[in-house]
């Protein structure tokens, strides 16, 4: 199935750096965990830890955005934010798994806003008659309805909150001047750790303040100009909210003892000049950050929904008045929320919400390394103050992080991941858009060939590179499937297609048939590619396929060709072994007793009539290769010698052991003196699944008077393959 929703939004985008990413991401960095639990970071943490961790936050963060404004700028942005990044670089698995854990983690983050804002509206109105949780999920509530009604009313709103936020802030710097003394900043510069809270629990308990930068590239989709608005609006922010949280860690360990900090007051308020403006303060910003949250998460699940990735998920995708407001998805966001509502209270919700942000955060940096190591030349971002190396360190300090906090809650979150992956994948869904792996795979490949090219070759190296006749698409594919069983995982299997007649006049019907051929490939699941060549010569296309066929270190090394009893196809079947003989191409020549249909696995043995030391090597070699598939992995392997009736038998067998030693391949020797070779094989194989057998191509024989000698051989039971060793397999490498 193929997904292509990379679709415009109904309505154009209007907001700019400052409204749809500086401010609701402000707004969300400077929200309640800087109100209500700041305090207890520098109490537990002390002024100097407390810096630290603000600056590992900032830094992780600092490097996310970097890698957010890098992948940004490089694409044209849609809706989605993270996820949208993140699935258009990594790709779809990767991308899926973000949306499902982001927008979970945006979901629970509004109860982490609405809990903090009800704990805000209790310290001002602690006679409030109603219980704490029903106060909560009246807020719930009225966010829901804000954002039901359209986020363009919501990021209005959002100007007039950032305001009342500044003037609150600017009344604790006041009221914490006044308050300062020295002798507490001394008293508070160490830490003060408890059995409960040590430095990376009260890390996890502030990672959640640096989140907000996904706030505004959750919006991404109603942004004027992303590509400018996401890096400008997004450091701006960052910047703003370190200063601001530096000049509060030093307020705070010079006002209060360490005590005092930790004690649960709201000890922001009571520094304040104007108390009044600091609970109005808390109040907007706990509010706004949930009205952010409640309007990204669900424009995460809706990209994703359009993505079409799981069918269930459609629904929401779709979307509601001229702006496509994603309001299906806004519902299942206020369930979720409301779930966390009632679960608990702020330091439950906030070190879950850290291991969510910290994966997401953690795969945005991935996805930014991988884009540089690629030296794809799409990834052209027009933001350049960014390398891989940083990137890189973004992810794997926020793996690092993600078990300093709780090793077992991150390995969950991990295998999680890894099973949400592994279903994306096995889904099999094809995109529309690239992703960095084919661009990383490219760069990969290209490293091996430069690399295979500088190496001289060596027989230890052999590994099978295959080119099969086939004939096309759905013919013979018992050759196929010998083909691939023989490469496995060890070598390269082209399918090619000869069809006879000039190219200008069929390069349509070539492309046809290489599509089919590819089709045929997926739907076989063959590890295979696909190759089709247009001549008016059979013989000249052969040639030409040998030739120019595969790159370096990576061109055929043995052609694979089915068995022909078509004597006006003689001729053709012996030119085609003369010439791969002549090009140095080892041959296998595939007799099936079905000869068009899939190749069936009989019982009996595999078997290898061995008929010279010249062709015997590949033989075996083909044969463990044969061996090494699951389907045949049960039959046991033989080896048939047939010696003259008066030949030294022991003396044979000592031989052929020495010779499986040395080739490291277990196999029963069987050894047959006789007068008449073929009748002796042909009692002792057996019962047999296959027989390998060799032969040696005639350079002069247009009359193909090698055919009926070998024809003798194929009419032995079971499936046989000719082998011909061109000499480069060794069993001594």
């Amino acid at each position: 199935m193929t997904r292509d929703k990379d679709t415009a939004q109904a309505e154009p985008r209007k907001f700019s750096a400052f409204g749809g990413v500086f401010t609701p991401s402000v707004l969300t960095i400077l929200g309640v965990i800087m109100f209500l639990r700041y305090a207890d970071v520098v109490g537990y943490a002390g002024l100097w830890n407390a810096l630290l961790i603000l600056a590992m936050a900032k830094m992780i963060s600092l490097i996310t955005g970097l890698s957010l404004s890098s992948i940004a700028t490089n694409m044209s942005v849609k809706g989605g934010g993270a996820y949208y990044l993140i699935s258009r670089s990594l790709g779809v698995e990767f991308g899926g798994v973000i949306a499902v854990f982001f927008y979970v983690a945006q979901a629970v983050v509004v109860a982490l806003y609405v809990v903090g804002f009800t704990e805000a509206l209790f310290f001002a109105f602690p006679d409030i008659a109603l219980s704490f949780r029903t106060v909560a999920t009246l807020t719930n509530i009225a966010v829901f309805l804000c954002v039901y009604i359209g986020a363009g009313w919501t990021i209005r709103i959002q100007y007039g909150i950032l305001a009342v936020l500044l003037l609150s802030i600017a009344s604790f710097f006041i009221g914490g001047a006044g308050h300062f003394s020295m002798d507490n900043l001394q008293a508070n510069l160490a830490p003060n750790w408890t059995s409960e809270y040590s430095f990376f629990v009260v890390f996890a308990l502030f990672f959640p303040a640096v989140t907000g930068i996904m706030s505004g590239v959750n919006m991404s989709g109603d942004l004027k100009d992303p590509s400018r608005a996401i890096p400008a609006g997004t450091f701006a922010a960052i910047l703003f909210s370190a200063l601001i949280y530096i000049g509060i860690a030093f307020l705070l360990a010079g006002g209060k003892t360490q005590a005092e900090l930790v004690g649960g007051g709201f000890v922001m308020k009571e520094y304040a000049y104007s108390p009044a403006l600091v609970y109005a303060g808390v109040i907007s910003a706990t509010l706004s950050s949930a009205l952010a949250s409640m309007m990204g998460a669900p424009r995460i699940l809706q990209a994703f929904a359009r993505d079409d990735i799981f069918r269930p998920l459609r629904w929401f995708g779709v979307g509601s008045g001229s702006r496509g407001e994603p309001r299906r998805a806004i519902v299942l966001t206020f369930i979720i929320a409301q779930a966390g509502v009632w679960a608990g209270d702020l330091n439950t919700i906030a070190p879950v919400i850290t291991m969510f942000f910290l994966m997401t955060y953690g795969t945005t940096n991935l996805a930014c390394f991988y884009e540089g190591r690629s030296k794809n030349p799409s990834f052209r971002p027009t933001f350049r103050y960014n390398h891989w190396s940083l990137a890189l360190a973004g992810a794997v300090g926020c793996l690092g992080v993600m078990f300093l906090i709780n090793a077992l809650w991150a390995a969950v979150a991990i295998v999680l991941a890894a099973l949400l992956y592994l279903l994306i994948a096995r889904a099999k869904i094809l995109v529309k858009w690239g992703d960095v792996g084919s661009g990383l795979a490219y760069q990969h490949a290209r490293k091996a060939l430069l690399r295979l090219e500088q190496e001289h070759y060596h027989p230890k190296n052999w590994r099978p590179s295959i080119l099969a006749l086939c004939g096309g698409a759905f013919n013979r594919l018992h050759l196929s499937q010998y083909a691939c069983w023989f490469a496995g995982d060890t070598g390269i299997v082209s399918i090619g297609q000869f069809i006879r007649g000039d190219l200008a006049a069929l390069l349509d019907r070539r492309r046809e048939a290489e599509t089919i051929l590819r089709k045929f490939i997926l739907s076989e699941a063959l590890s295979a590619f696909p190759v089709v060549v247009v001549e008016e010569n059979m013989h000249a296309a052969l040639q030409a396929l040998l030739q120019s066929h595969g790159l370096g270190g990576m061109r055929p090394n043995t052609v694979l060709i089915g068995w022909s009893e078509d004597p006006e196809k003689a001729e053709l079947f012996v030119d085609t072994l003369s010439i791969a003989k002549r090009m140095k191409r080892s041959l296998v020549v595939v007799a099936c007793e079905e000869d068009e249909e899939k190749a069936h696995i009989p019982n009996g043995a595999i078997n290898i009539w061995w008929t010279s030391a010249e062709n015997g090597p590949l033989m075996l070699l083909l044969a463990y290769l044969l061996k090494q598939n699951p389907e045949w992995r049960e039959l046991p392997l033989r080896v048939l010698r047939t010696v003259p009736p008066k030949a030294d038998v022991e003396n044979v067998e000592k031989e052929m052991h020495a010779l499986l030693q040395t080739a490291r391949i277990a196999a029963e020797t069987v050894i047959l003196p006789t007068e008449s070779p073929r009748d002796a094989v042909r009692e002792a194989m057996a019962p047999s699944a296959v027989l390998f057998t060799g032969f040696t191509p005639t350079e002069d024989d247009p009359l193909g008077g090698m055919l009926p000698g070998l024809q003798e051989t194929v009419n032995l039971p079971g499936d046989v393959i000719l082998v011909y060793n061109a000499g480069d397999v060794s069993l001594d490498a």
